[in-house]
């Protein structure tokens, strides 16, 4: 595949984003309004409050550290799909930052509106190693509360199904994502960061989001073919 040429941003300054050169931009302030929310849900709303998540399936998954590489993954996937698409593909960058805007918005509302938590995590490792020393690290910094719906897993599978849209894409790296996808769903059960209610909990909010990107420029030709 000839490699695309990179979308030009000379002349760029904030000055500027009203341009429709420069507009789609607009969407990455998406980010600003979820991290002040997730900073609200995460210091506002009290363990006492939450309602405790957990299945049968949550006890049937083993704790494993090693997945922690799967899920700290997570981190460059976002922003690779993101850096990737604003600078080779401005429609996918516009899909793909309004499908986290909807999942965004949508989960940490039902964060608010039903408040929860996971009491998954070990109380002592079985082991002591890098991985768990990384996840010490995530467990101080993030707290079990406000977990369902997964966003790491609705990420993920925007990232995915912008990406098995792109024709342009190769048919490797679409198989990539989708492994990535599976990987990634099961990495937030093993290193118990998730209940499988949260992962479950997160197909809702990105079949919304699938329907409102692409409901009419994508699905309903197909299905009136």
């Amino acid at each position: 595949m000839t490699r695309k040429k990179a979308y030009d941003y000379s002349g760029f300054s904030l000055g500027r984003l009203n341009e429709p050169r420069f507009s789609h931009l607009k969407l990455l302030g998406g980010w600003l309004v979820y991290f002040a929310l997730y900073f609200i849900t995460e210091n506002l709303i009290s363990e006492e409050s939450c309602h405790p998540v957990h299945c049968i399936v949550d006890d049937m998954i083993p704790f494993n550290e090693v997945f922690v590489i799967f899920y700290i993954g997570w981190y460059l996937l976002v922003s690779a799909a993101l850096a990737y698409t604003v600078f080779y593909n401005v429609l996918r960058f516009r899909e793909l930052q309004l499908f986290f805007i909807i999942t965004q918005l949508t989960g940490v509302i039902w964060y608010i509106v039903w408040p929860s938590i996971q009491n998954l995590r070990p109380d002592v490792f079985p082991r002591e190693n890098i991985f768990t020393a990384i996840l010490t690290l995530i467990y101080a910094f993030d707290t079990p509360t406000c977990v369902c719906p997964s966003l790491h897993v609705a990420f993920t599978i925007g990232i995915m199904s912008v990406g098995l849209k792109d024709e342009e894409l190769p048919k490797a790296w679409k198989v990539f994502l989708c492994i990535c996808t599976v990987v990634i769903s099961l990495a937030v059960c093993f290193v118990k960061q998730h209940s499988f209610l949260d992962v479950i909990a997160a197909l809702p909010i990105c079949l919304l989001a699938e329907l409102v990107v692409f409901g009419r420029s994508y699905w309903l030709p197909r299905i009136k073919a």
